[in-house]
């Protein structure tokens, strides 16, 4: 038994900034975020999350992006030591949300403070976006890592995986598929058609295309703040799509309690079975209680391609 956490969207607090760093597109999340996300996104309950995932001690952490909200230099500083305190790269995985993109950055001085976090097995800190897709074998396990975070336009959440991630991950998931490991696809972006316009993967179709000819054995995805399943056809069968909601959702918020994803993996002779635990903040905010719980099952792999 092989046990992973998901969550996504932790959005740590914004801290002040100076009127020089609002220029172009940063000005208007960070007025959003005082007038309305500040009162979404609580740390309190991203503390009883972690607390909650630290006392469940699974196998390995799956973190699906948004840990910052504009891309300021102090939030990835302060985001590179919130990880730090969670836990060791070699435990954690991270991959970037629309929000860790929001503006074009320096890498050194933003994304690269967690690149330890983003490295496939074996490889340094990644030093640049060609890191992705990124591959971590853990145990029967493998963690498939997709960079969907492209800096958009004002109003713009969009992401964007492009054809060249596409194709490597393809080929990625087809030998991983032959040696018998459970392909595990983390993107921060729901991987849907049916997504809003401002907020959908712009090649989503693309990506379904690559999932039916070569499969994987599920799709975890963050963005959205909430937690819900949608399919995609593989081709030994549907392949769950699994969405969470933020780390950080505030108690009564419209996005419910925050709440993180306790996924069980195992197989048999015919298939892996994922059984996906929801553990929800507690009401009085002393830690998590399970809320609800999806089961998979899928054939062990005989990739087509």
């Amino acid at each position: 038994m092989f046990t992973l956490a998901h969550l996504s969207d932790p959005h740590l607090p914004m801290p002040t900034a100076r009127p020089l760093d609002l220029l172009g597109k940063r000005v208007t999340g960070y007025l959003n975020w005082w007038r309305h996300r500040v009162h979404l996104h609580v740390p309190e309950a991203l503390a009883g999350i972690v607390a909650d995932i630290k006392m469940q001690k699974p196998d390995h952490i799956a973190l699906t992006g948004d840990l910052v909200n504009i891309s300021l230099p102090d939030e990835f500083a302060r985001a590179s030591k919130w990880l730090a305190e969670f836990g060791r790269p070699d435990g954690i995985t991270v991959i970037p949300g629309n929000h860790d993109v929001y503006v074009a950055t320096t890498w050194g001085e933003g994304l690269g403070l967690w690149g330890g976090y983003m490295a496939g097995d074996g490889k340094p800190p990644a030093a640049d976006f060609q890191v992705f897709p990124t591959v971590r074998r853990r145990g029967p396990v493998a963690l498939v890592g997709l960079n969907s975070g492209v800096a958009k336009p004002p109003f713009f959440a969009t992401g964007t995986l492009g054809d060249a991630q596409i194709a490597t991950t393809e080929k990625l998931l087809a030998d991983l598929g032959r040696e018998g490991l459970c392909r595990v696809v983390l993107i921060h972006h729901p991987p849907l058609t049916a997504e809003k316009h401002f907020k959908r993967l712009t090649d989503a179709a693309a990506f379904q295309a690559m999932i039916r000819r070569v499969g994987c054995e599920v799709v975890l995805h963050g963005h959205n703040h909430r937690s819900e399943v949608a399919r995609i056809e593989g081709p030994a069968g549907p392949v769950p799509v699994i969405g969470v909601t933020s780390a950080s959702a505030a108690p009564g918020s419209k996005y419910g309690r925050a709440r993180y994803h306790l996924i069980h993996i195992d197989r048999d002779a015919t298939a892996w079975r994922l059984r996906v635990g929801i553990r929800a903040l507690r009401s009085d905010g002393a830690g998590c209680e399970p809320d609800g719980q999806f089961v998979f099952r899928s054939p062990v792999s005989g990739v087509v391609g």
